[in-house]
């Protein structure tokens, strides 16, 4: 469904803004055309057909009718998210309908949802920073959502770009406080912050709940330090942040710091944010035990977690509920992941992707840099209560897979399932490094085989879950 809903939005977006000011006049002659039957339903059912799709699609359909008219500005949710091929050539869109539907709201319907996609220009700032801050001061809003995008996409952004962008970013909160005052979530991309721009940007943005970072960074003697009462959740992707050696800062010190955050429940970190670093989670996450949902995700390089005695990470671990370890690379035996299970004892879902991705360009500098993980062996007596759900991506017909599971099934008293995936599979891989070949893929493929190897995993063992093979 939101496939096909993803589809209609692409056929449709040229039209949309194409159509200039959305909420003028039309012609008389098309303005005639308002006897369908669509028109002729009460406002209440029209709105909440109108609240099913985007708001440029609202506002197109309801430009054809005179009763329908003044509905965009009645809807209890303002979603505008063009793709951003659309979104380049015609960014003035979003501000204009933005501003025309806020502007002419009643102030007594609350606004449930508002949602905008937008370039980082001044212009567009300055219409959706002035239209959205009066909007916060008269109405209610339960959600709102910013996504900015930057003039220049991130294949061809520069370091002095990200700077650029950044310094813009922070002019638009600085000269919009209240736009930012009751924003729910924000979504940053391509952005290089001096060590102080991150904590200010949270301080304006006062009931933030969600901040996501795509490929932005810092200086190399910069550190990105989170701290907020209300945020639940942290996403770094593609984002590097470093630090450098100081008098006072030993120089293993982790670049991010999690400060003062009691809500945090999801925290999404990839490899490529911590500068190559190895990190103790003890230390990284030791100011936010809060934390129930974790994703870390290792590029297909090395993994950048430290060996730690699961005793140590257990009072930070207390509250994990779902652990997704994403990349590992293909040689690296992945039964250390047991401590994540030893240390965190209410974890139910446990997900492993196995896979070498050579289109990660990083991947390909740091092939001879990969390494196995050695950890102590696991407790052979540790017995976890709560996991219910394994799922493995890259799983193959050797000891280190098959040994790992029947571990995990031993462990795991009350397990009901397991997934097993075989690798996945690029296509850009193969045409962008063809000298580097495939290697042959060992997962069961014949009814002999998946048994051979179910009784081999659940050898021992006091529970059955539901063993997939899901090839």
């Amino acid at each position: 469904m939101k496939f096909n809903r993803g589809r209609r939005h692409r056929r449709n977006s040229k039209a949309e803004v194409d159509s200039g000011d959305m909420l003028s006049k039309l012609p008389g002659n098309i303005q005639a055309c308002n006897g369908d039957r669509l028109s002729e339903l009460p406002a209440d059912v029209l709105l909440n057909i109108l609240e099913r799709v985007g708001t440029l699609d609202a506002v197109r359909t309801c430009i054809l009718s005179k009763k329908m008219h003044r509905l965009p500005t009645m809807l209890s949710q303002i979603v505008i998210d063009l793709s951003p091929r659309d979104l380049f050539q015609k960014s003035d869109v979003v501000a204009d309908v933005t501003n025309k539907i806020l502007s002419r709201r009643p102030p007594q319907i609350t606004i449930r949802k508002l949602k905008l996609k937008f370039v980082l220009s001044p212009p567009c700032c300055h219409s959706i920073g002035k239209s959205v801050g009066l909007a916060m001061a008269t109405h209610k809003f339960d959600a709102a959502e910013f996504e900015i995008l930057t003039p220049k996409d991130s294949h061809i952004c520069t370091d002095d770009h990200r700077v650029l962008f950044a310094d813009q970013f922070n002019n638009f909160v600085r000269d919009y406080p209240d736009a930012f005052a009751g924003l729910t979530r924000l979504h940053l991309r391509n952005m290089s912050f001096g060590e102080s721009d991150i904590p200010n940007i949270l301080r304006y943005c006062k009931v933030l709940e969600s901040l996501s970072f795509f490929m932005c960074g810092a200086g190399i003697s910069s550190v990105l330090h989170v701290e907020h009462t209300r945020l639940t959740e942290l996403v770094i992707s593609y984002c590097e942040f470093k630090r450098a050696k100081k008098s006072n800062w030993p120089c293993d010190e982790s670049p991010l710091i999690l400060g003062f955050v009691p809500q945090l429940s999801k925290l999404s970190l990839p490899q490529a944010c911590l500068s190559r670093k190895t990190l103790n989670l003890s230390q990284l996450l030791a100011n936010v035990p809060t934390v129930s949902d974790l994703y870390l995700e290792f590029r297909s390089e090395k993994v950048w977690i430290r060996p730690e005695c699961p005793k140590v990470l257990a009072p930070v671990l207390t509250q994990l509920r779902s652990v997704s370890l994403d990349n590992l690379p293909e040689e690296c035996d992945i039964s250390w992941t047991m401590f994540l299970l030893e240390a965190a004892p209410s974890v139910e879902d446990l997900c492993i992707t196995v896979w070498d991705h050579k289109c990660r360009k990083e991947s390909q500098k740091s092939r001879s840099r990969k390494m196995d993980v050695h950890w102590e062996p696991s407790d052979p007596d540790f017995k976890h209560k709560n996991l219910a759900r394994l799922t493995i991506y890259g799983f193959q017909s050797d000891d280190n897979f098959i040994g790992y599971v029947r571990r995990v099934i031993q462990a795991a008293a009350n397990i009901r399932e397991v997934s097993l995936h075989d690798r996945k599979v690029c296509r850009l891989c193969s045409e962008k490094f063809p000298h580097l070949g495939v290697r042959p893929s060992s997962y069961p493929r014949t009814s002999k085989e998946v048994d051979l190897l179910m009784k081999n995993m659940t050898a021992a063992a006091t529970t059955s879950p539901d063993i997939h093979f899901c090839s």
